[in-house]
């Protein structure tokens, strides 16, 4: 008997449809993987099976009775708790106090009852296989140990349903490991996981089923043993094998490289980056490889002024410059999309347009304010020439899907025809299809003489994508290649030293 099932749902945000008509269900005892591309409908199933959207239609029924869940909380009530890809908790409060907030244990007087919070605490943590000091500040913990915490503390209730969204986007291997094992125990005392995710290694490593969603409707549901992975990408994106493989052979590097357009010698910064040199030439891609931790974004802040350099020296077109504050070096025609989209890219309740037009307008100052018909046609612009999916620049970020939302944010930098663009994770956590379009994009910009320096965690993107690479580990520099020797193995030997 299904633990969950919806039947039917549909959902529809100012005229357009997110889900038409979707089945979905989930088995106790069951690691079920929920796929698609970004703006698929993943994240607006969950939110109405959580009770964050009211369905337009449809029903959902949990535990054979039919719900209509009015909040999270009702929806946790009921057996149904959920961790998002952003741990969702308070890091100037106890482990303890994170994982018991709103259930914590009394004394006769109303006061709480320390010892037994951490007992509880502790408690949680055990089912996890986890013992640490409850009592520290969660923020002195690792983002896999807060994730871990979050999983704890969803699990501190009659829990029979844990939604996973995208929960490895920010843990490196081990810690994957680590958390692929809390879930496998967990499935074994009869726990349902739906498990969303963008890594394909990953599904086919955990989960039992899974189902697909495309453009809002469902593609189907599939036994994981039963279904290869090339078939899953192709159902995910609406394309043939043959197809996909035309994409990505499709991506062709620019070959042709100008002046050299920004080059470094021995910057660094005290505590944060080690001094490197690099350089980059006009029609360019330079990456920058190495583990989480490395030093790829503190490098990339270092250029873009967020963290100023204290030793070395810098120039922009041979000339000297020091960009010891981000405008500078947007003056100077730099741009940095930066890796965490939600909490430095996008203003949520701002619309398309107002988010497009914010960098060039920031830069022109509050005296050269840009038209209606400027901010207009500027919008209109990049939305046709980076594919947006949206029915008008007037609809709020917020709205959009991952992938989209990162288009927005590469258009508002693109609006500013920089000619350094430096891209800090610009495929994490969106789907094959964006990631395809993306890459091809960084080619086409190349092309037209723009420098771009390519910074991700999946080392093919690196491969297939860059001219040259720098490679870092324990935020230094440790080896540079280029040409016929960008290869997987390369990297992986100077990342490994």
């Amino acid at each position: 008997m299904d633990l969950l099932q919806t039947k039917g749902i549909e959902k529809q945000f100012l005229g357009v449809k997110a889900l038409k008509g979707v089945d979905f269900s989930v088995k106790a005892g069951e690691i079920h993987a929920l796929m698609g591309e970004n703006g698929a409908g993943k994240s607006t199933l969950i939110k109405i099976i959580t009770g964050v959207y009211p369905a337009t239609a449809g029903s959902v029924y949990f535990n054979g009775k039919e719900c209509k869940f009015r909040s999270p909380l009702d929806a946790e009530h009921a057996g149904i708790s959920t961790v998002y890809q952003e741990v969702n908790l308070l890091p100037d409060l106890s482990v303890a106090e994170n994982i018991c907030i709103g259930r914590e244990p009394r004394t006769k007087l109303g006061f709480i009852n320390k010892k037994k919070l951490k007992e509880q605490a502790r408690k949680a943590l055990a089912r996890l296989d986890i013992d640490i000091n409850v009592g520290e500040n969660l923020s002195s913990y690792s983002i896999a140990i807060q994730q871990l915490v979050a999983i704890a503390r969803a699990l501190d209730v009659d829990c029979k349903m844990l939604i996973l969204d995208e929960p490895t986007s920010s843990l490196d291997e081990n810690e994957v490991k680590e958390l692929f094992s809390v879930m496998k125990k967990l499935r074994e005392e009869g726990m349902a996981i739906i498990f969303i995710t963008h890594f394909l290694d990953q599904v086919y490593e955990v989960s039992d089923r899974i189902t697909i969603l495309r453009d809002g409707q469902l593609v189907g549901s599939y036994d994981a043993k039963d279904l290869p992975r090339i078939e899953m990408v192709a159902k995910m994106i609406g394309k043939t094998p043959d197809q996909i493989n035309q994409m990505q052979a499709s991506i062709v590097k620019n070959t042709k490289f100008g002046d050299v357009v920004y080059e470094a010698k021995g910057i660094g910064c005290t505590g944060t980056i080690s001094p490197v040199d690099l350089n980059i030439r006009a029609g360019e891609q330079l990456g920058l490889a190495g583990l989480l931790g490395s030093g790829r974004s503190e490098v990339a802040q270092m250029i873009f002024g967020v963290d100023p350099h204290d030793s070395g020296a810098m120039t922009m077109d041979g000339r000297p410059v020091n960009f010891n504050r981000p405008q500078k070096a947007v003056k100077a025609k730099v741009a940095l999309i930066a890796e965490d989209r939600k909490v430095t890219g996008i203003i949520p309740d701002l619309t398309i347009r107002e988010n497009i037009i914010l960098a060039l307008q920031a830069s022109k100052g509050i005296w050269k304010t840009l038209s209606p018909k400027q901010q207009e046609e500027m919008t209109e612009k990049y939305i046709k020439l980076l594919r947006i999916k949206t029915p008008s620049g007037e609809q709020l970020i917020k709205h959009l899907s991952g992938g989209n939302q990162q288009k927005v944010l590469i258009a508002r930098w693109l609006a500013t025809s920089p000619k350094l663009l430096i891209l800090d994770e610009p495929t994490r956590g969106i789907d094959v299809g964006a990631k395809a379009e993306i890459e091809a994009l960084t080619q086409e910009l190349c092309g037209e003489g723009m420098a771009v320096i390519f910074i991700s965690s999946e080392l093919e993107e690196v491969v297939r994508d860059c001219d040259r690479v720098i490679v870092l580990r324990d935020r230094k520099k440790v080896g540079e290649i280029a040409g016929s020797d960008i290869s997987l193995k390369n990297i992986m030997k100077l990342i490994a030293g």
